[in-house]
């Protein structure tokens, strides 16, 4: 059993593969590589390529680390101008998984389609796909970032929020010039006794769909924000909101992200 291999398609077909692949870690990383970059970087992976599986090599690791390791590396220098030893480890990372998504992505648009002509369509198609993909778990990221649990104290009484932080609350306090933050009223009731909260001096606030209101704000004895470490907060002012403030109920509280 033999494969007859030509040699133009491969060279041709890695090139593709490799610009696109390059193109996609350079968005992802936010490099500045300009498109000429990343075409010499493709042209050198793609003649590497051709080289180590047309050189009589019978040792497979040596083929091994050539194609995965030496090759990758040379594209990402040459391609993206990555220098530092962090950067290369990202877009080595990101190169290979994008790799697997551009690769798992082609084979199952693949047959669907018998034209061979029609390869180079599929694998733009797998591109812009494995761009969504990357998108989407940016977003997951960005949003799970956000989200956080606050614990409030008020005078020996603690109560556990779900809370986000929300960098369009640039809410502060007129009189102590404090940021504050927001919690549902539902939630400040289980640490402050509902009548302690009438007759709470009120602040001016904004906010889309309705021109200007007012809020009650209070001020506790400590915060503490849970977000990978804890950050503690000394006599936060928090504003207490009588509407839901998650229609999913998925928080209870906006955080200001000027209170760290």
């Amino acid at each position: 059993m033999y494969y007859e291999l030509y040699i133009d398609v491969l060279f041709l077909v890695n090139f593709m593969m490799d610009y696109l692949l390059l193109l996609i870690v350079k968005r992802i990383l936010k490099c500045s590589a300009t498109h000429g970059n990343i075409c010499i970087g493709s042209l050198a992976g793609s003649f590497m390529t051709c080289v180590v599986i047309a050189a009589p090599f019978e040792n497979t690791l040596i083929k091994f680390i050539l194609f995965h390791f030496v090759i990758s590396l040379l594209m990402l220098k040459i391609g993206l101008g990555l220098s530092s030893l962090e950067e290369t480890l990202r877009g080595f990372v990101t190169l290979y998984i994008s790799g697997f998504l551009l690769g798992g992505i082609l084979t199952y648009l693949h047959q669907y389609v018998r034209t061979g002509s029609l390869f180079f369509g599929i694998a733009v198609l797998g591109y812009q796909l494995v761009q969504w993909v990357w998108s989407f778990i940016v977003c997951l990221q960005r949003f799970s970032c956000h989200r956080c649990r606050v614990t409030l104290y008020f005078w020996g009484a603690a109560h556990t929020v779900d809370a986000i932080i929300d960098t369009g609350n640039s809410l502060r306090d007129p009189v102590t010039g404090k940021p504050v933050c927001v919690v549902e009223k539902n939630e400040i009731y289980k640490i402050v006794r509902e009548e302690s909260t009438d007759g709470l001096r009120t602040i001016l606030f904004h906010t889309i769909g309705k021109e200007q209101g007012e809020i009650p704000v209070i001020e506790l004895t400590q915060m503490c924000v849970h977000n990978g470490k804890e950050y503690w907060i000394d006599n936060p002012v928090i504003g207490i909101c009588g509407e839901r403030i998650s229609a999913g109920g998925g928080y209870g509280m906006i955080l200001n992200p000027d209170i760290f």
